[in-house]
């Protein structure tokens, strides 16, 4: 036991997945930075040498042969500091593991306990799980490490390590973000804190990895639950902050509940956690306990926050210079467009603008002035001369029938090719602009408007939509986005007079029943208790159910939510299960 401060560092890092010598050289960077800053110990995110989820490349050996030469090489940087860094390793199986970087080696390993296997989460699919709690020293200081799951799970490992005489857990984290998710895991953290009397020292991952957003947002909490430190959210950051691991010396001489649970572990003849090795570095100079404590951004600017990184990492990360979508006039390209525009710059994005005979000279008028507020190129496409291309082509085949959806639906279809075109021609990355009110029901065009390789609003119901709008035009001297389009009804334009809600319940109904099919697995039958018409809510559920093969053709989007379209949700296109309210 120590009475002496530690000093640590979280090193909130954006790796990129199977970038192993590029992650690798931002992990040496960050140990450096960390031992000038005088801390002991760095602390990096869960699989932070491979980036997280690695998926399928877990399943070549050569990528291990990558990841060991990698990980020796980091180690070899390590003196005057340990370092506890995520990594996959394989042995007799392959773990997701955290490796101990000390004395310039690699001094020892934990491997993951509780391996999720929900929602987002494959991980029983490439990991066995490890079996055995540990610890070790750090001048006298005793940590128990932890992975991600570990410490969502309210008993071992982090009980355990606690229980064998750990004053600070540690965890490594890839911590996926929806809407809330800091603060729900903020509060989890403070729980397992004061339930073990120890300090917790929390490093999460921080990037878009496809889908996948990962918000950062480390912490530091002490034995009482009381916040030391917090990173930023959606940022990197090399977070420093100190511990008084006396002070949970001290509480657990004030409070001796857990004697009784020592007394069963050492009775039971097997040690409470494996001892991973002690280590002695330097004391740095510590100025004062604790460390920076940043604001949580509100819901608006958290969730813009997330779409912004989520659409900048997807568009770095896979090389694209400029991304181009079709700008309508309607609020969901506006949105994208202000998203594109605060991520890339104006110079790397690209506005289409596609009239039609039903569109509104007013859409038309808020289009390019939402393009020239943001300083974005503009290009205008008339598909006019295209639509009645398609008329002449189609008409033998079409004879004796009124124009219909297909007609319609043609519209959306020359736009989606047009700007595909522009994609192929110059190498942009194609956005998609519709929302998941619209997509959960079926409301998009397969291969028009659903055409493009990134879908940034796909897990964005269209109630958000317009706060974000709201939001992000409050944020500077001038109104981005004009007041006619947060204003108008919402409509595809693609007849005279149409509107979203001929087709459609009103989206703030829309949304609660989705949000409760959808995102909560309530029945037609629960819905309705809830106050829902009975034909409404079967309406919708039948829109929905029938909209699942349109849905497994749409391009990744951002999750934002608990129950994302691909990844969490997964339900059969072929299904003749039947929701009903009576």
């Amino acid at each position: 036991m120590s009475t002496e401060p530690l000093r640590a560092a979280l090193a909130q890092m954006n790796s990129t997945v199977g970038d192993i010598d590029g992650n690798a050289a931002q992990m040496a960077d960050l140990i450096g930075r960390s031992r000038e800053e005088g801390a002991q110990l760095v602390v990096f995110p869960e699989l932070a040498l491979t980036g997280y989820p690695p998926e399928d490349l877990l399943l070549k050996t050569h990528f291990f042969v990558a990841v060991g030469a990698a990980l020796d090489e980091l180690a070899a940087g390590t003196q005057d500091i340990v370092a506890v860094v995520g990594f996959p390793e394989r042995t007799d199986d392959v773990y997701n593991a955290a490796a101990v970087l000390a004395d310039g080696k690699v001094a020892a390993v934990y491997r993951k306990m509780h391996l999720p296997n929900y929602g987002v989460f494959d991980e029983q699919r490439y990991f066995q799980a490890g079996s055995q709690p540990a610890i070790l020293e750090l001048n006298g200081v005793t940590l128990g490490v932890t992975i991600c799951e570990d410490i969502w799970e309210p008993g071992p490992p982090a009980t355990d390590e606690a229980l064998a005489g750990a004053e600070v857990i540690v965890n490594l984290s890839a911590s996926p973000y929806h809407l809330g998710k800091g603060l729900e895991r903020e509060r989890m953290l403070v729980q397992r804190a004061r339930d073990n009397l120890v300090s917790v020292l929390f490093c999460n991952a921080v990037g878009g990895q496809d889908e996948l957003v990962f918000d950062g947002h480390s912490v530091a909490i002490d034995q009482d639950g009381v916040l030391l430190a917090r990173a930023p959210q959606f940022a990197e950051d090399l977070m420093l902050c100190t511990l008084n691991p006396g002070e949970v010396a001290a509480a657990r001489l004030r409070d001796p509940r857990h004697r009784s649970a020592v007394r069963r572990g050492r009775g039971s003849g097997e040690r409470l956690a494996e001892p991973l090795g002690s280590f002695e570095v330097p004391s740095g100079k510590v100025t004062g306990l604790g460390g920076p404590k940043g604001t949580v951004l509100a819901p608006e600017a958290e969730a813009y926050a997330a779409l912004r990184l989520g659409l900048l990492d997807y568009t770095e990360k896979n090389r694209f210079e400029r991304v181009v979508f079709g700008l309508s006039g309607g609020i969901d390209s506006a949105l994208v467009a202000l998203l594109a525009v605060d991520a890339l710059g104006p110079e790397r994005v690209s506005c289409v603008v596609m009239p039609s005979p039903y569109s509104s000279g007013e859409t038309q008028a808020d289009a390019r002035t939402i393009a020239a507020n943001l300083g974005a190129n503009l290009i205008e496409l008339d598909i006019v001369a295209a639509m009645e291309a398609y008329d002449e082509v189609l008409s033998g085949a079409f004879e004796g029938r009124e124009p219909d959806i297909a007609e319609e639906n043609l519209q959306a279809r020359i736009r989606g090719n047009l700007v595909m075109a522009l994609s192929n021609k110059f190498g942009w990355l194609v956005l998609t602009t519709g929302n998941k009110s619209e997509l959960s029901v079926g409301y998009a065009t397969l291969y028009g408007d659903m055409a493009g390789g990134f879908a940034v609003l796909k897990d964005v119901f269209k109630g958000l939509i317009y706060r974000l709008v709201e939001w992000r035009n409050q944020q500077g001297a001038e109104v981005l986005v004009p007041a006619s389009v947060l204003e108008r009804p919402p409509s595809a334009e693609l007849r005279h007079d149409q509107r979203d809600d001929q087709s459609l319940p009103p989206y703030d109904v829309l949304d609660a029943i989705l949000a409760g099919y959808v995102e909560r697995d309530l029945d037609a039958a629960e819905l309705v208790t809830l106050g829902y018409a009975a034909e409404e809510v079967e309406r919708v559920i039948w829109m929905v159910d029938r909209a699942e093969y349109k849905r497994r053709q749409a391009p990744p989007g951002i999750r934002m939510s608990t129950k994302a379209f691909g990844r969490d949700r997964r339900l059969p296109i072929t299904n003749r299960y039947v929701s009903r309210a009576r």
